[in-house]
């Protein structure tokens, strides 16, 4: 079913087979029942947590919101210029769409008229921002689309006429294995329009002595972060975990070229879920994983983008290159330029 609001359109998925609730509770038992405990990273952003995200978004060890600001600053009207001029700007996981507005702004100063389609899971934040831009932008079309990429990407990407760009920003591709990466990205290049292109920001492979304290601050707030899980599996699930009781943990693993951060129980011991009637026991020292972030080195964005169908077209980076926003287009297009 689909719920269309009032203008700038809101688009609303729901899903007929399984609430967010079933499925969050079905990953949570699946999840702490499997041999290597897991957690999925996707389950961090409920409210607590999105709010907690905002404070490490501003934290001196967490360089990557920062970074990449500076390149959208200094160079989104060359990134918008490497566009067609009907371009359709659609972004992924685009929450209030801050940084996004210095694409937008770029875009509507070469275009005139822009149609902005943002894809995020939460509908309220995405009508409060269709509403938000367009009230700051009069000229920006908004057509937002609530609900899990694939179902915003199928929804847009089915009748649309015109070529696209699809924005990917923050890192977020991170969370993906390299395989589901090109997976992914290559599931799109096969839904879209043959000149559609992909703007990803990717973080690139660095020291432990950076990435693990963007991962881990001094001040607690990652920590904090992470353990948030914890205290929604309490909260939605009535669950009996006790937070200091468990541990936070990130790592740089340098052969894969990922952190990892772990939540690590302090002690034996037994917690029980309500609302999953189950106990999950757990040893001292026994990890739960909640997320991989891998980065890239400059050849592995040119192995993702081939092997997914596209390749790179250009990059920019911020002065000290640490992060990279990257520009793929078709593989058809290198052909036509070649």
């Amino acid at each position: 079913m689909t719920e269309i609001l009032s203008l700038p359109v809101v688009i609303k998925s729901q899903n007929n087979t399984e609430s967010p609730m079933e499925q969050f509770a079905r990953d949570v038992l699946t999840g702490l029942q499997a041999d290597q405990k897991r957690l999925s990273s996707v389950y961090f952003y409920d409210e607590r947590g999105s709010q907690i995200f905002e404070e490490i978004c501003d934290l001196d060890e967490y360089y990557l919101t920062r970074k990449e600001t500076e390149i959208l600053k200094r160079s989104a009207h060359e990134i918008i210029g490497e566009l067609p001029l009907d371009a359709h700007l659609v972004e992924l996981g685009s929450g209030s769409s801050t940084k996004t507005r210095i694409l937008l702004e770029a875009a509507l100063a070469r275009f005139e008229e822009t149609l902005y389609s943002p894809i995020d899971i939460s509908a309220e934040i995405l009508t409060a921002t269709a509403h938000d831009l367009n009230e700051a932008y009069p000229e920006l079309q908004v057509e937002a689309v609530a609900g899990r990429y694939e179902f915003g990407l199928e929804h847009i990407l089915r009748t649309e006429k015109t070529s696209s760009c699809i924005m990917w920003l923050g890192s977020s591709i991170g969370n993906l294995t390299r395989e589901e990466a090109a997976s992914f990205l290559g599931d799109i290049r096969k839904k879209g329009l043959k000149q559609d292109s992909l703007l990803l920001g990717i973080d690139l492979r660095k020291g432990a002595t950076i990435l693990e304290p963007a991962y881990d601050d001094a001040s607690g707030v990652t920590a904090d972060f992470n353990l948030n899980l914890l205290d929604r599996i309490n909260s939605e699930l009535e669950g009996e975990f006790k937070r200091e009781q468990f541990r936070h943990k990130a790592i740089y693993n340098i052969e894969e070229g990922r952190i990892e951060m772990y939540l690590i129980s302090d002690r034996d011991q037994e917690v029980f879920i309500k609302k999953l009637d189950t106990r999950i026991a757990f040893k001292q020292n026994e990890e739960i994983l909640t997320e991989y972030s891998y980065k890239y080195s400059h050849e592995e964005i040119k192995t993702l983008a081939e092997a997914s169908g596209f390749y790179l077209a250009k990059q920019w980076l911020d002065e000290s290159g640490w992060f990279s926003l990257n520009l793929l287009q078709p593989k058809a297009n290198a052909l036509l330029k070649d």
